[in-house]
């Protein structure tokens, strides 16, 4: 829950929620459709509720990556989404956190896993990387096995460009890693002037 772990919920004179369409610029509508199809909120984070999320990264996902978290919640602008679903954290998308310019890292809760979230967190990753200038994005899957993750990235344009055999160990196991691009906005029509 939300609220137990530290999450905030902002709200107006009139009582009624705030969302954060109203605070920054409206998202494309593959961003809009693909959060309505989870039914949870995707937003950035605010100040006060960087903690709680690092800290259920940590519990659910290891140090490592609530160190990435971290980093992306540390930059400005923020480089982290989360989707939440009636005042529950149920995921969370970063990009420029491992380091300048790289996606991930991508998590979502067990129990919401096929619900559509995760590709709701991408797609707003998305089209926040693409309003900052990113032509193209490339994802590092580091796993050959995850269906899910390839499924999710595929069905929102990207391509699979690479595989590296046996190439990392992961919960003890030799894994391949996967490596997928989309083009954003021009791509590569030109070069950025």
């Amino acid at each position: 829950n939300l609220q137990r772990c530290g999450l905030v919920s902002l709200v107006v004179a009139s009582g009624r929620p705030l969302t954060m369409d109203m605070l920054i610029k409206l998202y494309p509508q593959e961003a809009l459709q693909a959060a309505k199809v989870a039914g949870a909120v995707v937003r950035k984070p605010i100040g006060p509720e960087h903690t709680a999320i690092t800290n259920w990264v940590a519990s659910r996902f290891g140090p490592g990556w609530a160190s990435e978290v971290q980093v992306a919640l540390s930059n400005r602008p923020i480089t982290c989404w989360i989707a939440t679903r009636d005042s529950t954290l149920l995921g969370f998308a970063c990009f420029d956190a491992t380091a300048r310019g790289f996606f991930g890292p991508i998590g979502v809760d067990d129990a919401v896993r096929g619900q559509g979230v995760g590709k709701s967190l991408v797609a707003r990753l998305l089209a926040d990387a693409e309003g900052a200038g990113f032509r193209q994005m490339i994802a590092v899957i580091g796993d050959s096995e995850n269906i899910g993750s390839i499924g999710v990235h595929t069905s929102l344009g990207f391509k699979q460009v690479g595989l590296l055999r046996a190439s990392g160990l992961k919960f003890g196991r030799w894994v391949d890693t996967v490596y997928m691009q989309r083009a954003l906005g021009r791509g590569d029509v030109d070069v950025p002037g």
